[in-house]
């Protein structure tokens, strides 16, 4: 996969900087490998739910941590105690790390273990002040105009 310059949009857009990072990272996060498959469900509109298959791992044997808008989930197994002979090994029981870019204001509101499925339920909650309000209008106020003042005179106008 070719990678993308983003210094265009540094340079043109002011303000929007974290924009340009978050595509970045998500071109970044894109490129990790397939392990462990994961799931990702949109539950309702402010809730969210991940699943990755990491069978065979405990849940000593996992970590979540949330930092900086990324979830990071990883695993490290911890080796046998007794050496085994497999004569056909299919399930992969490697370490992973696997990261995850949330968006503003979402949580993680809880994680389970179980039948091999790690669940992370998300969800989003928005601060009152960016809630939508909706703004009472009231009809017959007395309508009252503004003072301006006159730079050039320094006085002021009705």
């Amino acid at each position: 996969m070719a990678s993308t310059e983003l210094n265009p949009l540094y340079r043109t857009l002011v303000g929007f900087d974290r924009i340009a990072s978050l595509m970045d990272q998500a071109a970044r996060l894109d490129a990790a490998p397939g392990y462990p498959p994961f799931n990702i469900e949109q539950t309702s509109e402010d809730a969210f739910h991940i699943e990755l298959a990491v069978a065979g791992f405990s849940e000593a044997d996992l970590s979540i941590e949330y930092k900086q808008n990324s979830l990071v989930v990883s695993g490290a197994r911890r080796q046998p105690e007794t050496p085994r002979n497999y004569l056909h090994r299919g399930i992969a029981e490697r370490s992973f790390e696997r990261r995850f870019g949330l968006a503003d204001h979402v949580r993680v509101a809880g994680a389970r273990l179980e039948n091999g499925l790690l669940s992370i339920d998300l969800i989003r909650e928005l601060p009152e002040v960016l809630k939508p309000r909706k703004i009472e209008i009231s009809a017959g106020a007395a309508k009252t105009e503004p003072k301006v003042v006159d730079a050039a005179n320094e006085t002021e106008a009705a």
